[in-house]
């Protein structure tokens, strides 16, 4: 990130000055004197040098600029960090058309299973060429790097394949890259996408939390983060000029975050070139109102919205209890309240590890699994099973209430209007509830991936119930076992991996997760089984899966809604936009 620099007219007063008294205190002879030329001398005109064209730019509304860049953790599981991903980091399998996932050749020479080996290997070749923005090559180390942080943080989105490797090993100056495995594992494909640049974040001062908070110290894609101004609600990139691959056709981007009826006046006036944003009802009507203007396209997300029942919570340890909260809710108020009737509100979520807009979805949820509106008799029944007496108006055991512990980020507005939803419903029925609003960080990377029987004031053990955002469009096997496997034990040592979000492990199911994830049993069979389970213990209540809009004006070329969940920046490089009315420095 770099500001552009005048020279200050001071400095160039002094060089000036400099400049003349050098010339004074010289031997060198006085310059000749110029005379004028005769009356028919013909007329010499000293031609302006050519005025710098404007850049060509893109101008992009959206939502917000949500803090916080780093698309693996789930506590910035944003639409910005997103785009940013799509923007700057490489990754090695991207989505083809049909959504399957296809070889990038812009950085990858090839990847695939070595045969004939002992241990499942898979060898990656990346083009030579390829090289972050300061100049270091993409490389054997930015695997490495990824392969330890994925497998070893806490509140990552899909650590379960990267738990399965048991060597990266470097090759051939870094460009060769062996990856060993400790079983067979299919969903390989899935693995090493949004490289990031190791050399400039293996030794940051700051930890995996928090180290992109402000955006990406290097680029490895078309385009690099110039300006970063959340206060503003404003992010500028520009044209990277060391991206080895097609060169952007727009000299910068500019994502702007403005509010809903802004976004429909700024594509009105052409003040932004497209938008992509959760709009609400009346928001769509003033968006159809534009007619021809502008295009229109639902954009579903690759995350799905969930309420976590967590087991071994200190208040939801009792299957009776979490059945009782289930039978508490109203989940169409749930998803009204996180959408607030935007186009994730057609989009309800009925299984507990596909999204509704993946190609293979169907519904898992068992017949009255979830009762369709509140059911006071049943609270009434499976609380009294589980030994509570209902006294002025609370739930009492043992002479103590009922009280669970709700979490939401407080970073995600929509995230606490489905906690304080749940709160209300669940105290209608004289189950009493708090909410709390930790960080993302705080409770993604430690609150929930805590050991769930800690007894430390704040820990996993203290949340009973958390909103929290479910990854999608991952190896269906391996998105099953990060959400819902056991943590397992690093190899060498015995330091347990982080839990999982839901604090839910069946040493029964254990066998099954496994075996889905190295193929062996295939994933709908693996799904039946686990997802039963989940459903009957009232684990995890999915609500809907997240969407946007896309609106785009006629007048900028190029925009593509993206391939499978890619999104419409992952084209940016072929997007051509007008000329800016400044250039920006």
């Amino acid at each position: 990130m770099f500001q552009g620099r005048r020279r200050p007219w001071a400095a160039v007063s002094l060089f000036a000055t400099a400049t003349c008294l050098l010339a004074a205190c010289s031997n060198a002879p006085p310059p000749p004197v110029v005379s004028e030329p005769p009356p028919d001398a013909p007329s010499t005109t000293t031609s302006a040098p050519p005025e710098q064209p404007m850049p060509v730019e893109v101008v992009v509304g959206v939502d917000e600029l949500e803090g916080g860049f780093n698309p693996h953790a789930l506590a910035d599981m944003s639409p910005t960090s997103s785009a940013l991903a799509d923007l700057m980091l490489p990754s090695v399998f991207r989505p083809a058309e049909d959504g399957s996932l296809q070889l990038d050749t812009t950085l990858m020479e090839s990847a695939e299973v070595v045969p004939g080996t002992d241990d499942f290997t898979v060898r990656y070749d990346i083009q030579r060429q390829a090289s972050w923005s300061d100049g270091a090559p993409i490389a054997a180390e930015d695997f490495v790097y990824l392969w330890e942080q994925l497998r070893s943080q806490p509140g990552v989105a899909e650590p379960a394949g990267y738990r399965l490797i048991e060597d990266v090993a470097s090759r051939r100056g870094g460009k060769t890259v062996e990856v060993t495995f400790e079983r067979p594992y299919p969903g390989w494909r899935t693995l090493f996408d949004n490289l990031l640049p190791a050399h400039l974040l293996r030794d940051a001062p700051r930890g995996w939390s928090t180290v992109l908070d402000d955006g990406y110290p290097a680029s490895g894609g078309p385009f690099a983060i110039r300006q970063v101004d959340l206060d503003r609600g404003e992010i500028v990139l520009e044209r990277n000029d060391r991206f080895w691959g097609e060169p952007a056709r727009s000299d910068r981007l500019v994502l702007r975050a403005v509010d809903n009826a802004r976004q429909v006046e700024a594509l009105r006036s052409g003040d932004s070139h497209m938008a992509l944003f959760g709009a609400d009802a009346a928001t769509m009507r003033s968006l159809e109102e534009l007619g021809d203007t502008v295009d229109l396209i639902n954009m579903p997300r690759p995350v799905t919205m969930e309420l976590l029942l967590r087991p071994d919570s200190r208040g939801m340890s009792d299957p009776g209890v979490r059945g009782a909260v289930t039978a508490a809710l109203d989940r169409n108020r749930l998803v009204e309240a996180g959408t607030g009737g935007r186009p994730a509100g057609q989009l309800p979520a009925h299984a507990q590890v596909l999204s509704p807009s993946e190609e293979a979805y169907r519904p898992t949820e068992p017949p009255g699994a979830i009762p369709p509106a509140p059911d006071p008799q049943r609270v009434e029944r499976l609380l009294t099973e589980a030994g509570y007496e209902r006294s002025a108006g609370a739930w009492l055991r043992d002479g103590r209430p009922l009280n669970l512990v709700i979490a939401a980020p407080f970073e995600h507005e929509s995230y606490i209007a489905i906690a304080e939803t749940a709160a209300e419903q669940l105290r209608a029925q004289g189950i009493q509830a708090t909410v709390v609003t930790p960080t993302g960080d705080q409770l993604f990377g430690d609150m929930l991936a805590a050991d769930p029987r800690s007894t430390g004031t704040g820990g996993a053990g203290s949340v009973d119930m958390a909103v929290a955002p479910r990854p999608a469009g991952g190896d269906p096997a391996s998105m099953l076992a990060s959400a819902y496997g056991c943590p397992g034990v690093s190899p060498g040592g015995e330091t347990p991996f982080p839990y999982n979000a839901a604090g839910f492990c069946d040493r029964l199911l254990q066998p099954t997760i496994e075996a889905g994830l190295s193929g062996e049993v295939p994933f709908d069979k693996v799904s039946d089984e686990v997802e039963s389970v989940l459903w009957r213990d009232a684990v995890a209540v999915p609500l809907y899966q997240q969407a946007q809009v896309l609106a785009v004006r006629k007048e900028v070329e190029g925009v593509r809604p993206g391939n499978g969940f890619a999104g419409p920046f992952s084209t940016a490089a072929q997007w051509l936009g007008t000329h800016a009315d400044d250039d920006g420095y």
